[in-house]
């Protein structure tokens, strides 16, 4: 039996990460807190909406995009963790059984982040983005409607992968794993949306952040294949 054989067999005893019902009450806190956060409040403290934001509100604005980049750089970690699992760079550190837990809570807390950073655009007037074309994709006529669609599309595709951890067993390894290529295509939507709707794209830190996140994953995908490939057969 090879190595990675070896490593998938453990990590297929390990149980997820979080429990189900403590992923469905955070993203459904997040998604609560967020719209209370943008609309009610509002509504029912105007006097603190106004000391918070201003004549000129940006708060929301602000959040939504800061929760974009803390979203973005919790997937990197979770796709970067991911494919160093099977590899030896996954036994030097952090350990398959570490890098499995760290893959899966990343991918969870990015979920929440990304749901976030959607649901609080509705505080903004600027924008002002209605409940349906937050969830609906495609669904922003006024402000880039193909790089927000692309991006909203992503965050459908990382919630799939994300709860596939909890269907693992029943679905079998194989399925798992042909689900789990889908987080490529949505690091790839997550990234296009980030430079083609971000309004921070065009900065010295963020096209950073776009360029070193997406070559590391491409040197880690590269390596990966590569151990793969000069792997010898048992």
């Amino acid at each position: 039996m090879s190595a990675n054989v070896s490593t998938r067999d453990e990590l297929d005893l390990l149980p997820p990460a979080m429990e189900l019902h403590v992923v469905l009450i955070m993203l459904l806190a997040v998604g609560v807190g967020a719209i209370a956060a943008a609309v009610v409040l509002p509504n029912w403290l105007p006097g603190l909406s106004a000391s918070v934001l201003g004549a000129q509100p940006k708060a929301f604005w602000y959040l939504s995009r800061t929760s974009a980049l803390v979203a973005f750089g919790l997937f990197w970690f979770s796709m970067a963790t991911g494919l160093i699992i099977t590899n030896k760079l996954a036994r030097l550190w952090p350990g398959g059984p570490t890098a499995f837990d760290l893959h899966q809570y990343t991918s969870l807390l990015g979920l929440a982040f990304a749901l976030f950073h959607g649901l609080i655009l509705l505080g903004d007037h600027y924008i002002n983005f209605s409940l349906a074309q937050v969830l609906v994709p495609f669904a922003t006529a006024d402000y880039r409607p193909v790089w927000v669609g692309l991006g909203q599309i992503g965050f459908y595709l990382l919630a799939i992968v994300s709860f596939s951890f909890y269907v693992r067993k029943r679905i079998g390894h194989r399925s798992w794993r042909l689900i789990h290529y889908l987080s490529f295509i949505t690091f790839t939507l997550s990234l296009i949306h980030g430079l083609l709707s971000g309004t921070d794209s065009s900065s010295v830190w963020a096209s950073g952040l776009y360029w070193v996140s997406g070559a590391s994953l491409l040197f880690l995908l590269v390596y990966r294949i590569l151990v793969t490939m000069v792997q010898p057969k048992k």
